[in-house]
């Protein structure tokens, strides 16, 4: 009778959980230039008071003239990327990859890039920043990093 009421319990707080995940991400920061190209440095921290779910990255042109730049060229493919990836089983998770790439043939430009986490009852929370993809930014530097894995 113990372990069902526990059982109960635990259940119970799980479809109680109303808390959304805390995102603080970390790079790229708003504004950043990222260069057309290379990879983007992901880097952020995610945390719940229960269980994380996953997280989302969606990059978009904001150039559809909400105050937004133009597409400078007809050869050019406005840059484009959302892709999901699981964190569940956690709490925390501390997030540092290289996996999004911007292709040579990206629409210079500014972008939005979209984090959106849910954690495991599918409260979500969300953060934005604005980026410009460009052929003259900075290019990151690799040398002295350790790469981590998806989750830590």
């Amino acid at each position: 009778m113990i372990i069902s009421s526990l059982s109960f319990i635990s259940c119970d707080k799980n479809e109680n959980d109303t808390t959304k995940p805390v995102i603080n991400l970390i790079e790229p920061e708003d504004g950043d230039s990222l260069r057309i190209g290379g990879d983007v440095h992901f880097d952020m921290e995610l945390s719940d008071d229960v269980m994380l779910g996953s997280y989302k990255v969606d990059i978009h042109n904001n150039f559809d003239g909400h105050e937004h730049t133009k597409a400078s060229s007809d050869e050019t493919t406005p840059f484009v990327f959302v892709r999901s990836w699981d964190v569940s089983g956690k709490k925390n998770a501390d997030i540092h990859h290289h996996e999004i790439v911007i292709p040579e043939n990206a629409t210079p430009g500014d972008y939005h890039l979209m984090v959106y986490c849910t954690d495991a009852a599918g409260n979500e929370s969300n953060v934005a920043v604005n980026i410009v993809l460009s052929h003259d930014a900075k290019e990151h530097d690799h040398e002295d990093e350790e790469e981590h894995d998806h989750e830590d």
